[in-house]
């Protein structure tokens, strides 16, 4: 039995066990994190979406990937895939990647116990019953890890992975200019790009500036010699390591 006055001390350790992963969403601990982070090949980037799919603005990505010749890897929310399956359906058809965002858009760190299990459990499920196999990714959202996320990951057998680079183009204030500008320093081989299909958990309307930009990432990419793609074709955890992180 814990003894009364050592019992702040035991709480104070779980506490800290259960939020400590928490700390990878920073850039200074991702980049100790390169596997985690998603640095992969140094010769790709790799292009991800989170929060979709949504009937509203992910068919406008799907066309401009399409003219672009680029594919990508959607991190889904199950709550958005069961309500606009025929977007789901798109996704695959179109030969992008399916991965998991999580039931909804929920911080980890704020969840009550054995929610992120499950609904990652019930998300995992959903995607493979649109493509056929089970997802390999799991992001967190907010970018943010619990101790039981990155245990369910093992129990559903699921990658996390976070990015090494973000545009934030989740503000009121973000235009495809913000975006590109956030991007630049970080579209060097190796890199995992984030951005975002939808508005669904942010600014509304937000959705338009990494839309307005996504013809300039991949543009840079590709002037470059790097090839853009999902992370299957990213080979995470096989490039050097020295990625930017921002």
């Amino acid at each position: 039995m814990i003894k009364r006055a050592a019992l702040p001390l035991a709480l104070a350790g779980l506490a800290f066990v259960h939020v400590g992963p928490g700390a990878t969403w920073l850039a200074t601990a991702r980049r100790r994190l390169p596997r985690l982070a998603g640095a992969g090949r140094d010769d790709h980037v790799a292009l991800t979406f989170d929060d979709g799919p949504d009937p509203g603005s992910t068919p406008f990505f799907l066309d401009e990937l399409g003219r672009l010749g680029c594919r990508a890897t959607f991190f889904v929310l199950g709550e958005m895939l069961e309500r606009h399956p025929e977007v789901g359906r798109r996704i695959v058809a179109e030969g992008h990647e399916m991965a998991v965002h999580g039931w909804r858009h929920t911080n980890a760190l704020v969840t009550r116990p054995g929610a992120v299990t499950s609904e990652m459990g019930r998300t995992a499920d959903l995607v493979r019953s649109f493509t056929g196999v089970r997802p390999v990714w799991y992001r967190p959202p907010y970018g943010v890890l619990s101790a039981e996320a990155l245990v369910a990951t093992r129990l559903h057998r699921l990658r996390p992975v976070l990015c090494t680079v973000s545009g934030q183009d989740w503000t009121a204030s973000a235009t495809p200019e913000s975006v590109m500008a956030r991007l630049r320093p970080g579209l060097g081989g190796g890199a995992t790009v984030v951005l975002h299909d939808t508005d669904h958990t942010s600014a509304a309307g937000c959705w338009r500036s990494a839309l307005g930009a996504l013809p300039e990432v991949v543009g840079q990419c590709r002037r470059a010699g790097l090839r853009v793609g999902p992370l299957r074709d990213h080979e995470v955890g096989s490039g050097r390591g020295d990625v930017r992180m921002s």
